[in-house]
């Protein structure tokens, strides 16, 4: 079993377009969610989220690319080309036959499906574009990865809702423990961020009209993100002998399902996840210094969570500290778990605690250290991110420092 690293990390989202403006947000405990800037805005109930700004697909794809790239894949582009950047791989000979590309997404193209239902239902259109198809698949980004830097190894799009990064990742970290690659490019995307996509999510009656604020007593709801996180997982005997620059080791990961209910989270599922990957990488409860949270800010998913992190840590779950960044850039569906994996790599590396934002009054139902509005410098050696999707399908992931 080889052990693997993390030598390239790229980010896209509302706190900032790169990874050092993403942790320097995270660090001040800025919030990226605002009131929402698209068509027809006005006729949703629900019109806050943490959108990208300052992005302009115009000033960095020609016409014929903007015509075959959603605006996640515009996300996913962006971000690979800052991990693999930062990575310093050139995909060549050997290495660009083994090596591929694992990333996760929800909803895929669904801006494209927005604008093409308009032209044929609204505008009366007969014809559509040639290449909607090609543009709104979900592995649409996967692919225009794959082809721009050359990965012609395992290349897939994993879809599990809220856990689609964490399976995607997941996935990508066991290709390269077993030998399979010696690098992948890994993460996800999301931007479902246009009238269709946040109104169907009204329709699910969890989302907030003021704010997201996890494990608040005043919580009232999920707020949706957009953008995208790509990491290289590599071979650390791989990454030594070329002298890159190791930002952490990932450790372990677990999968699990509730089997329960299509909605509503199970606390002995999650509890599963979160064991199973400390088993998986070999970790002692008590090594376990941080864990990002699910943490979307409704209800029943942050008791849940609190539960279940109680439940498998025991005496340890009050000494280790828990955060949810949503509280800052939105829930990013499919791509939330990749972007929240930056915290983690944060608290590894600058031992600085990601915040929990917007946090107003105890709930004594989750009485875990939340740390609430302000970062926190602290030393931990082992984190954990937590992804529990709709379905009841969960994926956790163990990192640590390299030792």
């Amino acid at each position: 079993m080889k052990r693997v690293v993390i030598t390239g990390a790229g980010t896209i989202n509302a706190l900032g377009l790169s990874v050092p403006e993403t942790l320097a947000a995270m660090r001040e405990g800025k919030c990226g969610i605002g009131p929402l800037e698209f068509r027809d805005v006005e006729r949703l109930a629900i019109r806050i989220g943490g959108q990208v700004r300052g992005f302009e697909a115009e000033g960095r794809y020609n016409r014929q690319q903007i015509a075959l790239y959603d605006r996640f894949t515009q996300f996913t582009l962006t971000a690979a080309r800052e991990a693999i950047e930062q990575a310093g791989l050139t995909f060549t000979d050997e290495l660009a036959a083994r090596a591929g590309v694992v990333l996760g997404t929800a909803g895929g193209g669904v801006s494209t499906w927005d604008d093409n239902y308009r032209a044929v239902y609204e505008e009366g259109k007969n014809r559509v574009h040639p290449f909607v198809v090609p543009k709104l698949m979900n592995n649409a980004a996967a692919s225009h990865v794959s082809m721009e830097w050359n990965l012609k190894g395992p290349s897939f799009t994993v879809s599990t809702a809220c856990a689609s990064s964490n399976h995607a990742m997941a996935q990508a970290f066991s290709m390269v423990r077993s030998g399979m690659a010696p690098a992948m490019v890994t993460g996800g995307s999301e931007s479902m961020l246009c009238f269709g996509g946040v109104k169907a999510w009204e329709g699910l009656r969890v989302m907030s009209k003021d704010a997201c604020r996890p494990f608040s007593a005043t919580r009232n709801g999920m707020v949706q993100g957009e953008g995208a996180a790509v990491y290289v997982f590599e071979d650390y005997e791989h990454a030594k002998t070329r002298g890159a620059e190791i930002l952490c080791e990932v450790a372990g990961f677990a999968m699990s399902s509730d089997a329960a209910d299509i909605v509503t989270p199970s606390k002995q599922g999650a509890a599963r996840a979160i064991a199973g990957a400390m088993r998986d990488a070999k970790l002692a409860g008590d090594s376990v210094g941080y864990i990002n949270a699910h943490g979307t800010g409704t209800a029943v998913n942050d008791k849940t969570e609190c539960a279940a992190v109680a439940d498998v840590f025991g005496h340890h779950a009050d000494k280790l500290m828990i955060s949810s960044t949503k509280s800052m850039h939105g829930h990013l569906i499919g791509g939330t778990g990749a972007v929240e994996l930056l915290a983690c790599i944060m608290a590894l590396r600058d031992g600085v605690i990601a915040p929990t934002i917007g946090y107003q009054e105890p709930d004594p139902e989750c009485t875990l250290d939340v740390v609430p509005n302000t970062a926190r410098d602290a030393h931990v050696d082992v984190v954990l991110s937590n992804a529990f999707a709709f379905g009841g399908l969960n994926a956790v992931i163990a990192l640590r420092k390299l030792t």
